[in-house]
C-alpha cells in the first residue's frame, strides 16, 4: 500500500489576520495550529508531509519541525511562486496576490505520489477527520481514483469575530454532487446562518454539509488540474486579483462525470485564525483538549524515547 502524504497550503498572506498566522505560537509549548494539524494526520498514519510555503517562511518552518518529525514523517518544502506557470507563460508585472489554492496544489505536481490529503495551514480540523480521510484514502474507492471531502457542518464552522468564506456542498448518497464558494457568511443578531451577495442577503440552515479544503486526492489530480489551470489562464492571465481556487477545479470534474467525491461527514468542530480577535480562543480551545487529555502538553515530546 503506497504512502499516505499530507499537503499543507501554508503559502497565504494572512491580510485579514494581520501577520503571519501559519506561525502565531497557540499550544501550551508554543505549538502553531499547523502542529496540530500534522500530528493528528502522523497519528492517523500519514508518513509525508509537503509544505507549499512563501520563501521567507521555509527556514522557520523547516527548523521548526526537524526535529519534531525526524523519525516520523518525511518533509518536503515546495514555493508557491507567481511565476510557476505552465508553458512558459509569462507573470503580469502587476500580479501580487497569489495565482489561489488550485496554483499551490498545481506546484506540489512533481513531488506527490500515491494518495493525499490537503488542508489549510490555519485551521484546526480535529482527529476524526484526519482519520475518517486516511481510512479512505486507503480503501478501493480510493485506488481507483475516486476523490474525497470531509464535509463540516456549517454551523459548526463560523468565527464569532467576521464573515467567513465557505464551500457550501450538495451531497445526495454520501457523493458530493456540487461545491459552491459562499463569502461573507455570518451569524446575525438573531443567531440565524446568513450570507450577502452582490448586496442581498440569504439564509441558511448552518445544517449545510461544508468544505474547509480538508479534502482526499490522488496523483490522476494533477493532469485534470493542470488542463484548468491553462484554461483559468486563458482569460484570467491579465486579471490581478483573480484565483484558481481548489473547489472550483473539484465541481468542475464531477460535474463533468470525471471524478466521484465521497461527502467524509466529521463530527468536529473547527477553530482557526481568521482574525486577530480569533487567536485568544483559539488557545483556549487547544487548552481544553489538552486538559482532556486529547493531546500531550508537549505536543512532540512525549512520543520520544
Amino acid at each position: 500500500m503506497s504512502q499516505l502524504s499530507l499537503l499543507v497550503l501554508a503559502a497565504g498572506l494572512g491580510s485579514r489576520y494581520g501577520g503571519i498566522k501559519q506561525m502565531d505560537p497557540v499550544g501550551p509549548d508554543g505549538e502553531f495550529v499547523i502542529d496540530y494539524s500534522v500530528y493528528d494526520a502522523w497519528r492517523a498514519g500519514f508518513r509525508k508531509v509537503v509544505f507549499i510555503i512563501r520563501e521567507e517562511l521555509e527556514a522557520p518552518l523547516k527548523e521548526h519541525f526537524a526535529a519534531n518529525l525526524a523519525g516520523r514523517m518525511d518533509m518536503e518544502f515546495v514555493c508557491q511562486r507567481l511565476t510557476d506557470l505552465p508553458d512558459g507563460l509569462q507573470c503580469p508585472a502587476t500580479r501580487q496576490k497569489p495565482w489561489g489554492t488550485g496554483h499551490a496544489i498545481w506546484c506540489a505536481r512533481d513531488v506527490l505520489h500515491g494518495q493525499f490529503a490537503c488542508i489549510n495551514a490555519d485551521d484546526f480540523y480535529g482527529a476524526e477527520s484526519f482519520r475518517v480521510l486516511a481510512e479512505f484514502l486507503q480503501s478501493g474507492a480510493a485506488q481507483r481514483g475516486d476523490f474525497a471531502l470531509v464535509a463540516y457542518q456549517l454551523a459548526k464552522t463560523l468565527s464569532d469575530f467576521g464573515t467567513v468564506s465557505r464551500g457550501i456542498c450538495r451531497v445526495e448518497g454520501g457523493k458530493m454532487q456540487d461545491v459552491v464558494e459562499r463569502t461573507s457568511i455570518r451569524r446575525n443578531a438573531a443567531g440565524q446562518v446568513e450570507f450577502e451577495e452582490n448586496g442581498q442577503k440569504f439564509s441558511l440552515t448552518g445544517e449545510e454539509p461544508t468544505s474547509l479544503n480538508l479534502w482526499g486526492f490522488s496523483e490522476t489530480l494533477f493532469p485534470h488540474l493542470d488542463r484548468l489551470f491553462k484554461e483559468f489562464l486563458k482569460t484570467n492571465l491579465q486579471e490581478p486579483k483573480k484565483e484558481f481556487f481548489i473547489p472550483t477545479v473539484v465541481d468542475t470534474l464531477v460535474k463533468g462525470g470525471i471524478v466521484q467525491v465521497h461527502a467524509l461527514p466529521t463530527p468536529e468542530r473547527w477553530f482557526g485564525m481568521t482574525y486577530p480577535e480569533d487567536r485568544q480562543l483559539v488557545v483556549e480551545n487547544i487548552a481544553k483538549l489538552t486538559a482532556q487529555g486529547l493531546y500531550p502538553a508537549r505536543l512532540w515530546e512525549r512520543q520520544r524515547g
